[in-house]
């Protein structure tokens, strides 16, 4: 029998409890007023920088649909594990090459009409349709596996990655990131608990380094664990410190 998961309170700030109303704004408000799909823009900035610094710290924390899937759908969640094939690394680059083919397909083909009538409209309306396929496509699979299936192969998460790679290359990350840390390893029970409430449904407990610290690339710093550690044995420190 495979890992239990179990379902727990995943906001914990107020951004994360009412992020998901942007998501709504934007993929159905979108409908009406397309240049509402225009903030996206700033959203693809942020999650970049912010990723440079810390990670998929904006997954965790800020992200309007990952608040969509952790506040309304995960207690309609069936909650089971995540199929492998989506976590590959074959599976991940295919898709992210798919999506920001069509993506940029869409993108140059309204840039090409820069100036007409309604070009606005236009350009804010590919991101609204970009956050509408998201939100059906990641709801449905969060209902039907677990909220944070689409996270698993999603372009952004993929774009973090990078970005992060990228700040650990310019020596900046190490210096700014945070990572779950553990305080005590030998007091540890591996019991699984930081497992089975993982949004990812990662390992922090068998993964710890010789700096006691879970630097997991996948990791989303969104504190779920370090709640739920029946020792209380978490947190989230930078490694230098």
């Amino acid at each position: 029998m495979g890992t239990q998961y179990v379902k727990t309170n995943r906001a914990f700030t107020v951004i994360r409890k009412y992020a998901w109303l942007f998501t709504l704004l934007v993929a159905i408000g979108g409908l009406v007023e397309p240049k509402l799909g225009l903030f996206v823009i700033f959203i693809m900035s942020g999650l970049m920088i912010t990723a440079f610094f810390s990670g998929r710290y904006w997954c965790g924390n800020i992200c309007p649909h990952s608040s969509l899937f952790d506040i309304l759908i995960l207690p309609i969640s069936r909650n089971r594990e995540i199929p492998k094939l989506l976590k590959s690394k074959y599976f991940i680059l295919g898709f992210f090459v798919f999506f920001m083919f069509n993506f940029s397909r869409k993108i140059l083909n309204v840039v090409n009409q820069w100036g007409t009538f309604g070009f606005m409209d236009k350009l804010g309306f590919v991101f609204v349709s970009t956050y509408l396929i998201v939100m059906i496509f990641g709801g449905a699979l969060a209902v039907l596996i677990t909220p944070r299936t689409w996270c698993q192969f999603c372009p952004m998460g993929t774009m973090q990655k990078l970005s992060y790679k990228l700040g650990k290359f310019a020596g900046i990350a190490d210096k700014t990131e945070t990572n779950v840390t553990i305080s005590s390893p030998e007091k540890c029970i591996k019991c699984g608990k930081c497992s089975k409430v993982c949004p990812f449904q990662l390992t922090p407990y068998l993964e710890f380094d010789k700096n006691n610290q879970f630097s997991n690339i996948e990791c989303i710093k969104c504190a779920t664990c370090i709640k739920n550690c029946p020792l209380n044995l978490l947190s989230l420190k930078n490694k230098q410190a």
